[in-house]
């Protein structure tokens, strides 16, 4: 009689028993254990996208950076974001020619905006020291504007800036060919006599675009950060000799001052076309 086969579960067995299985606890092959989060025996990650991805700032699934192909705005081949970002000349050209619209448009109809000039005119004639107004209002003559910005072309055609020198000479040549036709067309006479031709200021056109020029050329790349505020601050002082003087009404040096805005706007996106043309053959050539 053959002996009936034994099961291999008996009760007795402490070695056949099955595991227990507790709440919230995941068992790999291994025997590793995680908290509710089954994952892979042998470590790797799993196969999907979605698991592979780690988590970016905030705790959202992200790629890691950077994304290759991508250009990055912020870094110095495309500019920045903010007020010197790739939209700021534009923005500047656009408000420069609205404005220099608006008033031109007053001082050739006679609107009230130019009597109100006219008003402020004849109350700062005559104030301050002459010695010192005139010296403030020749700042903007052909022989102390335009030698200062010979010299800053000079040296940046020296340093191997010849592009950007070339720039800032044609934006100067410009000044000219832009202001007198305004001034014959727009025939507004002088302060302090009948002739006229005195709107847009030329003085003030004449210092604006040195000074600015000559700045944009000594910096940021040269490390000269106190260029541009040099430049401000004199041609601040040119218009203000200027109206104090008499020799200027303070719209034809307002209207100047937008005039050579959008100027100075165009400039500036010449010139980083520029460092940005030097950027690209200098990065293909390291290649």
């Amino acid at each position: 009689m053959k002996e009936a086969p034994r099961s291999q579960e008996t009760a007795g067995d402490p070695t056949t028993a099955r595991p227990q299985h507790r709440p919230g606890r995941v068992f790999g092959r291994t025997g590793a254990s995680s908290s509710g989060m089954p994952h892979r025996s042998d470590g790797r990650p799993p196969q999907t996208p979605r698991g592979a991805r780690r988590p970016g700032p905030g705790g959202r699934l992200g790629t890691t950076p950077p994304v290759p192909g991508r250009p990055t705005f912020r870094s110095g081949r495309f500019g920045s974001a903010g007020p010197f970002g790739p939209s700021a000349p534009l923005g500047a050209f656009t408000l420069c020619a609205v404005l220099f619209a608006l008033v031109t448009w007053q001082v050739v109809a006679g609107g009230p905006l130019r009597a109100a000039d006219e008003r402020l005119g004849r109350t700062a004639f005559g104030r301050g020291p002459t010695g010192l107004t005139e010296f403030l209002a020749d700042l903007g003559g052909m022989a102390v504007a335009v030698p200062v910005l010979a010299v800053a072309v000079g040296y940046a055609a020296w340093r191997g800036h010849r592009a950007r020198a070339v720039a800032v000479a044609l934006t100067m040549a410009a000044v000219p060919v832009l202001v007198l036709p305004l001034k014959l067309w727009i025939d507004r006479p002088g302060p302090l006599t009948a002739d006229p031709g005195y709107y847009p200021s030329g003085h003030t056109a004449t210092a604006t675009v040195a000074y600015c020029g000559a700045a944009l050329l000594l910096s940021p790349r040269t490390g000269r950060t106190w260029a541009m505020p040099v430049a401000v601050v004199l041609t601040a002082a040119t218009g203000i000799g200027l109206v104090l003087r008499g020799y200027h009404w303070p719209l034809d040096v307002l209207g100047s001052w937008l005039l050579c805005g959008m100027l100075l706007a165009l400039l500036v996106a010449a010139l980083r076309w520029v460092d940005n043309r030097r950027a690209a053959d200098t990065g293909a050539d390291g290649e």
